[in-house]
């Protein structure tokens, strides 16, 4: 067990490069897990993560302290993993891991969502969670998407990338134009009510950006337009509420 404490040290600085950049998670394959429950999901699908990294206060006790018992570990100060910046709170845990490549091609035939444009890291690890709670096994990213692998992501996805096949820098309109099921955008415009709404199964699920939502070309070309009826004073949801709606939506109509 060693114990770190200087912000100067190799193993320190190379935890804040996979923090903060994407670059050097994609240079190197490798991303940061926080927490207990994220390194338990991961360890269940993949095997022991790469390297335990242990908050000095966390070795007192709990749960943190009974995952790494008898395990090889380096130990931060507290301070150090308040720097990193990763959450607001740390839990005291943090793993290195190998990103996991998606192991099969996307498929045409399958439900899935697909993510035009969404942002916010928040957004994009709930709407993780969604699709895997609702049992969609495949997310589609396309450019300009939060990195679906950073640790923030990550967070919010509450080891629902580990339920996945996750793929990024989809050319979306090319999936919808060969898919073989129906596809399905959510807007304002020229949009059927969720509720009135038909289609058939398999089904993809468009999302679009925060503010202005999908894409024109990717309205254009599904082949539902849906809109999500809100009888109260507010406009619009967000979009990680809004794949809620649409996605158990889905699952209530299959019983």
């Amino acid at each position: 067990m060693q114990l770190i404490r200087s912000r100067a040290n190799p193993f320190f600085k190379s935890l804040k490069r996979l923090a903060e950049s994407g670059r050097e998670r994609r240079k190197t394959g490798r991303t940061l897990l926080d927490g207990v429950h994220l390194v338990t999901a991961y360890e269940a699908v993949n095997g022991p993560v790469e390297m335990l990294a242990v908050a000095e206060s966390a070795l007192a006790g709990g749960e943190v302290a009974d995952l790494v018992g008898g395990r090889a570990i380096l130990v931060l100060a507290d301070s150090l993993l308040r720097d990193l910046g990763l959450v607001e709170t740390p839990s005291g845990l943090l793993a290195v891991v190998a990103i996991p490549t998606a192991t099969v091609a996307v498929n045409l035939e399958k439900d899935a969502i697909l993510l035009d444009g969404v942002q916010d890291p928040g957004n994009v690890g709930a709407i993780l969670r969604t699709a895997a709670a609702a049992g969609v096994g495949q997310a589609l990213l396309g450019p300009g998407c939060a990195a679906a692998w950073s640790p923030k992501v990550l967070r919010a996805g509450q080891g629902a990338h580990f339920a996945l096949t996750i793929h990024e820098d989809v050319d979306l309109g090319a999936f919808m134009a060969g898919y073989r099921g129906t596809t399905a955008v959510t807007c304002l415009d020229d949009a059927t009510p969720l509720y009135d709404a038909r289609w058939d199964d398999p089904l993809a699920w468009i999302f679009g950006a925060e503010g202005q939502g999908a894409r024109a070309d990717l309205v254009a070309a599904a082949q539902l337009r849906i809109r999500i009826p809100m009888p109260g004073a507010i406009e619009s949801l967000n979009v990680a509420a809004a794949a809620a709606v649409c996605l158990f939506e889905s699952l209530r109509r299959r019983g």
